[in-house]
């Protein structure tokens, strides 16, 4: 593990749940930033949520100590404490229903064993600086599909 901390801020937003949806990122390293956003023409909030983290993680070249700045109970609640469950329970739910979005669930746990993360929630809307700008950039991957 190196010594190198970034700080991930990531959101996710649709218009419409289902509807367009869209994730953005912000990565920052020291003084470097980097921005990504993405979408999809028929998604879901959790979905985009769960998209930005792996585009950010993603991106990284080679394992890194992380903090990850989301707004998503969603996101941290399950990858801190309900994918363990999950996983044991071969990917069903407490009630015996398979895990929504398990397949991105699956592939971020694969991305996150390559790191060291601490999981940081955030209030969302809150005047969180980098948070807003990660719902800025979620925003601009939902007008991204229809500038097509």
């Amino acid at each position: 593990m190196t010594s190198d901390l970034i700080d991930i801020y990531t959101d996710g937003a649709c218009k419409g749940n289902p509807g367009p949806g869209g994730w953005g990122v912000l990565l920052r390293f020291g003084a470097q930033e980097k921005e990504l956003f993405g979408g999809e023409p028929n998604t879901t909030n959790n979905r985009m949520e769960l998209m930005g983290v792996i585009a950010a993680l993603q991106v990284l070249k080679r394992p890194c100590k992380v903090i990850v700045h989301t707004d998503s109970q969603y996101v941290q609640k399950g990858i801190s404490e309900w994918i363990h469950g999950w996983k044991k329970k071969n990917w069903m739910t407490a009630a015996k229903t398979p895990v929504k979005n398990s397949d991105l669930w699956k592939q971020l746990d694969e991305l996150v064993q390559q790191h060291q993360i601490e999981w940081r929630w955030v209030k969302g809307h809150a005047g969180h600086p980098e948070n807003e700008r990660a719902d800025a950039l979620a925003n601009r991957g939902v007008a991204s599909l229809t500038e097509l």
